[in-house]
């Protein structure tokens, strides 16, 4: 395999989505589709599971994804720098986003930017399914996330944003002409699920209970917003969200709800402990100087 097609592999892998696989690498997906089916050719396996709603890894895609993930981290790295430094670039410090509201954060960007030139800041799409695994295989340096983070493995630097929570119905839902929802509301309707997250994260973002101990029950398992998205348009879920979805993620076909008893969700960034760098502490300092935001 090719470099690239290593990276086109890698990242389908992640997103489990032709179309955001080629959106973050600037392909088409007929590219991306063309490309897996050569290495699937090549290798005489099958790397995915395709059917019209669903792609997954097959046993032998998953076993190739950790073999070739620190391979390729490496080559690429080492391709990184040798562009970095013919570009007076000497140093890197790679973000994961959770959320999806980069633009909105931009000051941050561009203060950074503006004390550390010598320094390359890239931004990367972070998956909320094993949400920390990123930082634990060196692939970012810092990840925004919602808070709290408990690992006893990372650190938890200063808050970056703070978004109000509103409820994802679909157009038709019984819920979509009221103005507002509470936390008691929700519990009567199935949420989503996600795979390979800790409880106590998944708990701040959607609760397990309501303050008057309702079980909010949780429904089809989904790894991306897409899918998410899916199912409230379908009517099976609502779902709480960050306000910010609402910019971010507008659709014709669901209605955006305020939640009216619930703490906004705090995000902030988090980076393993045991690498922490001059760079990392002066990106936190960056949050800490320009303070948080009014979104």
């Amino acid at each position: 395999m090719e470099l690239r097609d290593i990276e086109i592999f890698l990242t389908l892998a992640d997103e489990l989505h032709f179309g955001r696989t080629a959106q973050r690498l600037h392909l088409t997906p007929a590219r991306v589709s063309q490309a897996i089916k050569k290495q699937e050719r090549a290798l005489g396996a099958t790397l995915f599971d395709r059917t019209s709603r669903t792609v997954r890894l097959t046993p032998f895609g998953r076993q190739l994804r950790e073999d070739l993930r620190p391979i390729y981290l490496t080559l690429a790295d080492t391709v990184r720098r040798a562009k970095d430094t013919a570009r007076g670039k000497t140093a890197r410090l790679s973000i994961g986003m959770m959320p999806v509201n980069a633009h909105e954060l931009r000051p941050f960007w561009d203060a950074f930017r503006a004390r550390h030139p010598h320094c390359e800041l890239r931004l990367r799409h972070a998956s909320f399914v094993d949400p920390f695994a990123g930082l634990r295989s060196g692939e970012i340096d810092i990840l925004v996330t919602w808070l709290p983070v408990e690992e006893p493995d990372l650190s938890v630097g200063p808050i970056l944003f703070k978004d109000r929570r509103v409820l994802a119905v679909a157009a038709d839902h019984e819920l979509a002409p009221r103005a507002s929802v509470s936390v008691e509301d929700i519990a009567f309707y199935q949420h989503s699920g996600a795979r390979s997250t800790p409880d106590y994260w998944e708990d701040s973002f959607i609760p397990f209970h309501t303050p008057r101990g309702r079980t909010i029950e949780r429904g089809p398992l989904v790894a991306n917003m897409d899918e998410l998205l899916s199912l409230v348009s379908n009517g099976e879920i609502v779902n709480l969200l960050p306000a910010h979805s609402t910019r971010y993620w507008p659709r014709p076909d669901i209605v955006w709800l305020p939640i009216t008893d619930m703490e906004p969700l705090a995000y902030g960034i988090v980076w393993r402990t045991e690498t922490e760098t001059d760079l990392i502490r002066a990106f936190a300092q960056v949050i800490t100087d320009l303070g948080t935001p009014p979104l």
